[in-house]
C-alpha cells in the first residue's frame, strides 16, 4: 500500500477500441438460459416439495449472486444478455403488440434518484439472503424473488426498461459496477451485441462514477465482512444468536455504517486540490475490486461445493422424488478442498483485491494531475488527502483475512 501510494504508478495502458460483435447465437442462449432457471424455480416451488434438488438457492445465491459476480468481474457483461427482467419485459411487450395493445409513452426517470433505488434494492436482497433465508432457498426466497421481478417489471414499465435497468435494477447495477473491472466491456446497448477490450481494471478509470455506485461497492464489501465476522467465535461472544429483528438490526447498522464510512472518506479524499468528483471516483475504484477480492475469497468454497448440487437437481427437477439420471442421490464433496489450498485462494484473492483498489484508487485520485505540472505542496497534499484511503484498506484487509482464517482453523485437522 505504501509503494502505492507515496510513489507515482503508470496507468492501464491503452486498450483495443476496435468494436467486436458477440454472436447472436450466444446472446439468445444466454437469455433462454435465464428464462428457463425462472421458469424452474417458479414450477418447483409451486409442485414441489423439500430437498437437495431446491434449485432457488442454487441459482439466485450460488450460481446467481456468486458465479455471475465472479464472471462480470473476470471476463465480461454475460449478464447483460442472461438478464431474465429484461427478456420477461420485451416478451411482454411484443405479446401486447400482437394482440393490439398499445404501451402508454414511459414517464422520465427522476435524475435525482439516480442509482439510489438499486442501493435500495441491493441491501434488500442482502437481507434477504443473510437475515431472512441464511443464504437458503425455499418458499420465502422464491416468493421474495418474484416480487422483485414484479417491482422490476413495474419499474420498466413506468420508466423505460432502459432508464430502469441503468438505475434501479440491482443485478443490473451490481454486476456493471463489478464489470468495471472485466477485460471486455459493452461498446453500446446490450442489444446490439457489440462488445469492447481494454485492460484488466481500465474501467474502474472510466467515467461515470456516482455516490450510489459508492454506496452499492461499500454494501458489497461490508456485506461480506459481516457475512465472515457474524461466524466468529468473538462475535458469537458479544451477539449470541439473535432473532429476526436482532439480525436485521445488526445487519442494518452494519451496513449504514459502511456506507457512512465510505462516503466520508470519499468527501475526505476529495477535498481540494483532488476536487468532489475525483474523490468519489478514487473511492469507488478503490472498493470495487475489494468486494470481488471478498466474494471469491470467501464464497469461492461454497460456489465449488453447493454449485454440484445442480446434479441432484436435474435428476430431481419438481422434487418429486424422481431419479431420472441416477443422480439424486449424489453427496457435494469437499475434499478436493485441502484447507491449504482455500488459505492460499482466500488470501491471493482478498490481498489482489485490496492491491488493484489501492492501484486504481490511487490513479482515480490523481487523474489528470500529471507530477511534472504541479507544485510539490500540491503534490503533498494529494498524498495526504489518501491517508483515509489507505487507512480504509488496510483495516479491511487485517479484519477480513482474519475472520475468514478462524473459519479454516476450525474445520482444518488437527496437527
Amino acid at each position: 500500500f505504501a509503494v502505492v501510494f507515496l510513489r507515482d504508478v503508470p496507468g492501464f495502458g491503452p486498450g483495443d477500441p476496435r468494436p467486436r460483435r458477440v454472436p447472436r447465437w450466444l446472446r439468445l442462449g444466454l437469455r433462454a438460459t435465464g428464462l428457463v432457471a425462472v421458469a424452474w424455480i417458479v414450477a418447483q416451488a409451486a409442485v414441489g416439495g423439500t430437498s437437495e434438488a431446491d434449485v432457488s438457492a442454487l441459482f439466485l445465491w450460488t450460481y446467481g449472486w456468486v458465479l455471475m459476480a465472479l464472471v462480470s468481474a473476470l471476463a465480461g457483461p454475460a449478464w447483460s444478455w442472461l438478464d431474465p427482467f429484461t427478456t420477461l419485459h420485451d416478451l411482454g411487450a411484443a405479446f401486447l403488440r400482437r394482440v393490439g395493445v398499445r404501451g402508454w409513452r414511459p414517464a422520465p426517470y427522476p435524475a435525482r434518484l439516480g442509482r439510489w433505488p438499486a442501493v435500495a434494492g441491493f441491501a434488500f436482497m442482502i437481507w434477504l439472503e443473510l437475515v431472512v433465508t441464511g443464504g437458503g432457498g425455499g418458499r420465502p426466497l422464491v416468493a421474495g424473488f418474484l416480487a422483485y421481478t414484479a417491482l422490476t417489471l413495474v419499474g420498466m414499465a413506468q420508466y423505460g426498461r432502459d432508464a430502469w435497468r441503468a438505475n434501479g435494477e440491482v443485478f443490473t447495477a451490481w454486476f456493471g459496477l463489478l464489470g468495471r473491472i472485466a477485460p471486455i466491456a459493452l461498446a453500446g446497448p446490450p442489444e446490439s451485441g457489440v462488445v469492447r477490450r481494454r485492460p484488466f481494471g481500465a474501467g474502474l478509470l472510466e467515467p461515470g462514477w456516482s455516490k450510489p455506485d459508492v454506496a452499492l461497492a461499500a454494501i458489497g464489501v461490508v456485506s461480506v465482512l459481516y457475512d465472515g465476522l457474524s461466524q466468529t467465535q468473538p462475535w458469537f461472544d458479544v451477539v449470541g444468536l439473535p432473532g429476526l429483528g436482532g439480525a436485521t438490526a445488526a445487519l442494518g447498522l452494519f451496513l449504514g455504517a459502511g456506507v457512512l464510512l465510505a462516503l466520508g472518506v470519499a468527501r475526505v479524499v476529495g477535498r481540494p486540490p483532488i476536487g468532489r468528483a475525483a474523490g468519489i471516483a478514487a473511492v469507488g475504484a478503490g472498493l470495487v475490486p475489494i468486494a470481488a477480492g471478498y466474494l471469491a475469497g470467501h464464497y469461492l468454497t461454497a460456489l465449488l461445493v453447493d454449485g454440484q448440487r445442480i446434479v441432484i437437481a436435474v435428476s430431481d427437477p419438481f422434487q418429486q422424488g424422481w431419479d431420472l439420471f441416477g443422480t439424486a442421490f449424489f453427496t457435494p464433496s469437499s475434499a478436493f478442498l485441502a484447507p491449504g489450498v482455500v488459505w492460499a485462494v482466500q488470501l491471493g484473492a482478498v490481498v489482489g483485491g485490496h492491491m488493484l483498489g489501492a492501484f486504481a484508487g490511487h490513479l482515480a485520485a490523481v487523474a489528470g494531475r500529471p507530477t511534472g505540472t504541479v507544485s510539490r505542496g500540491e503534490l503533498r497534499a494529494l498524498r495526504l488527502h489518501q491517508v483515509p484511503l489507505a487507512i480504509l484498506m488496510v483495516a479491511l484487509t487485517v479484519t477480513t483475512l482474519w475472520s475468514l482464517g478462524q473459519a479454516i482453523v476450525m474445520t482444518a485437522p488437527p496437527a
